[in-house]
């Protein structure tokens, strides 16, 4: 008898935090490791919620447990932030806070697949997804996507993919690993198709603040003909600097939300209160500190794009959103004689002390995701020395 279920021995350590982790070890060892790895903004959290959790700590009502589903007064704060940023409109029993999004993605999953049942997940797609689709019994099936076509999927493709096994697609824009932004027609597009089809769409929306230039946001929620089969992921992490607070949400059908609420009084309980008092202050404060920080990952994404492509053998399809690139490296693998981009990245790390996230774990083999959420500085000199190693 196996000493660790096939359930869980079967699942794949997060890429992301792997180089991360690794990168961190490299730095306690004395060596000048700059990290393109992590999903995080260098920035702290903003003053404000940061003052409004240090209250929370000393008021005593925050030191037990607290509603399943979430503090009722951020999800009412939810329910403006719903209609605000993603025009749909709902009821704070529709709303369940978690923690941190990927536990929303987690419990997205869990409350709606059964063994067999299939998910679309474009491709490239976060290292998670398909994880947690297994996790739920579910079967992960990917659509492929190119730089050609801006890393976005069609509608015939998705066709072309379903199945009378099909009961999701998993929908990401703006999209990590790419950055892809969907326009307001084909987001529109792919909500018609799924509803005539009756697929759910889980909808992950934490980067909907990190859009550039004439890109736009679009919630595939509001699209008409998927009624009430759609489920929102969203969270503080990204546009709040908040990655380590750990709130996220959920927003979706009554029956689905009160599923997962019922798997979370198992899970985890609440979350916790001082972490949901910092996002309270967050969601009803000014989004004043998160335009300041799109304008600096804006003015590095512009840099990281010109310096990749001036790199020979390496392709850049400019990013819309979120905070990443997704360069194609497949000339320069050609040329240095790397049989992959787990090895060219295995070899950056080791011998130009910079870290990236190989495009095997995004499902896109010869790509690498570079995060452009740290300093200039250490953009520009991360940048120059894989310059310097791959000429």
């Amino acid at each position: 008898m196996a000493r660790v279920s096939q359930r869980l021995g079967s699942i794949a350590e997060s890429a992301t935090m792997a180089i991360s982790n690794r990168a961190k070890i490299m730095r306690t060892e004395g060596r000048d490791v700059i990290s393109y790895g992590a999903g995080e903004p260098d920035f702290p959290t903003p003053a404000h919620i940061v003052e409004a959790a240090a209250a929370a700590v000393r008021d005593p009502k925050n030191h037990k447990y607290s509603a399943n589903a979430g503090l009722p007064e951020l999800r009412e704060a939810l329910v403006e932030v719903t209609a605000r940023d993603s025009g749909v409109t709902v009821d704070p029993s529709r709303i369940l806070v978690t923690n941190g999004g990927k536990q929303a993605v987690f419990q997205s999953f869990a409350a709606l697949l059964d063994p067999g049942d299939e998910a679309i997940v474009p491709a490239p797609y976060w290292v998670t997804y398909p994880e947690a689709i297994k996790l739920a019994g579910g079967i992960p099936v990917p659509v492929e996507t190119d730089g050609a076509s801006g890393f976005k999927t069609t509608v015939d493709q998705l066709e072309a993919a379903a199945t009378d096994r099909t009961k999701l697609l998993v929908f990401t824009s703006p999209s990590n690993p790419t950055g892809a932004v969907y326009t307001p027609e084909e987001t529109v597009a792919i909500g018609q198709w799924a509803g005539e089809r009756g697929i759910w769409v889980v909808t992950d929306e934490i980067y909907q603040h990190l859009v550039y230039g004439d890109a736009v946001f679009t919630s595939i929620a509001g699209v008409p003909a998927l009624e009430d089969r759609w489920i929102i992921v969203n969270g503080v992490a990204k546009t709040f600097a908040m990655t380590g607070w750990r709130v996220g949400w959920m927003v979706g059908p009554n029956d689905v939300i009160k599923a997962a609420a019922n798997h979370q009084s198992h899970l985890t309980s609440n979350v916790a209160n001082v972490s949901q008092r910092a996002a309270l202050a967050a969601v009803t404060g000014t989004l004043d500190e998160a335009w300041k920080m799109r304008e600096a990952f804006d003015r590095r994404r512009q840099t990281m794009v010109e310096m990749l492509n001036a790199i020979d053998g390496v392709d850049c399809v400019e990013p819309h959103g979120a905070f990443y690139c997704f360069p194609d490296f497949t000339g320069a693998m050609e040329r240095t004689g790397h049989a992959s981009s787990l090895d060219l990245a295995a070899d950056v790390l080791e011998k130009a002390e910079v870290a990236m996230v190989p495009g095997e774990a995004f499902g896109a083999p010869g790509y690498a995701r570079l995060s452009y959420a740290l300093s200039d500085r250490d953009l520009v000199r991360g940048l120059e020395r894989l310059t310097d190693y791959l000429t």
